[in-house]
């Protein structure tokens, strides 16, 4: 695979995992990413250390969010073009098994999917997103209990920094 060539499915050697029990994420980003970023989010992102959590690629419309250890599916966001230009998150569903993955709610959910494809998948500062981050991790029973820094870095990973 060259540098240039977009993440696939196929572009992962443990094997993926799908989600085994969806459910429907009633919030979703507001966020209109121009036909730019979409092409960046197409070629989709692939973790290239240990330390960085997450994978994604793209078919269709719909954009699978991985975790790189485990190749678990946890989000799969689903876009649709909007009047004027870009695109939009229409729907997306989670892992709702606590086995597999230890939900919150929906505003969080709709939060890592925002951090996800700005900081990680397009390596924006996303400094909105991420003030809103420390504020939900605060207000969350035992946020406090470890810093914003460390709960950052263990949901999203060293990408997110960038």
């Amino acid at each position: 695979m060259t540098a240039d060539a977009p993440t696939t499915r196929d572009s992962f050697r443990r094997r993926l995992q799908p989600i085994s029990t969806p459910g429907p994420v009633s919030t979703l980003p507001d966020r209109v990413w121009t036909e730019e970023d979409w092409e960046r989010i197409r070629r989709g992102y692939r973790a290239r250390d240990m330390d960085q959590k997450w994978n994604a690629f793209v078919e269709g419309d719909v954009l699978f969010l991985h975790r790189s250890w485990t190749g678990r599916g946890i989000y799969e966001v689903s876009f649709a073009p909007v009047a004027g230009g870009g695109r939009k998150i229409a729907s997306a569903v989670v892992e709702t098994d606590p086995e597999r993955y230890r939900r919150t709610d929906d505003a969080y959910d709709c939060l890592m999917m925002e951090l996800i494809i700005s900081a990680i998948i397009l390596g924006e500062p996303a400094t909105e997103p991420w003030s809103r981050f420390r504020e939900l991790h605060t207000a969350t029973p035992g946020g406090n209990d470890l810093p914003a820094a460390a709960a950052k870095h263990s949901a999203l990973g060293p990408r997110s920094d960038s």
